[in-house]
């Protein structure tokens, strides 16, 4: 599959996360297996900022990191041996934040899969609100 952009029903079609827990609205470049370029507009009525934090608001560190994982997730999950498998979390290394963000800012995530031996992979993902860097890390996954 890489008939990116594509929106949510083919993401969901992909992954299996659903609202209020799916945090990408649309996949801009796609390469299965190898890298994806993924999108979130953060608009202010998700159900974290409601005590993260009261008059400033600001996207939770974890909900950024679930943000490119669910990203890599499409990349890996969008493979056809993979499809219908779950990715989930095996490591979480080198992660660095390095802007807030906040209601109206467009979060654009890129993960680029790294290595991979059988149901266990890496990749380096980043998130970018206008160009400038926000998160990096390295994700581990395991499918199954």
């Amino acid at each position: 599959m890489t008939g990116a952009p594509f929106g949510r029903n083919v993401i969901e079609s992909i992954i299996p996360h659903r609202d209020p827990f799916l945090f990408l609205d649309e996949v801009l470049e796609l390469e299965p297996g190898v890298r994806v370029v993924a999108r979130t507009e953060v608009r202010g009525d998700e159900w974290f900022f409601r005590g993260h934090f009261p008059g400033r608001p600001i996207m939770p560190g974890v909900i950024m990191v679930e943000a490119m994982a669910q990203a890599g997730a499409v990349a890996v999950l969008s493979e056809e041996a993979n499809r219908g498998k779950l990715a989930l979390f095996a490591g979480i290394d080198s992660v660095r934040f390095k802007r807030l963000v906040s209601p109206g800012d467009e979060l654009v995530l890129v993960c680029a899969l790294e290595q991979a031996r059988g149901p266990i992979g890496r990749g380096k993902a980043t998130a970018t609100v206008g160009g400038k860097l926000a998160v990096r890390g390295t994700l581990t996954f395991a499918a199954q």
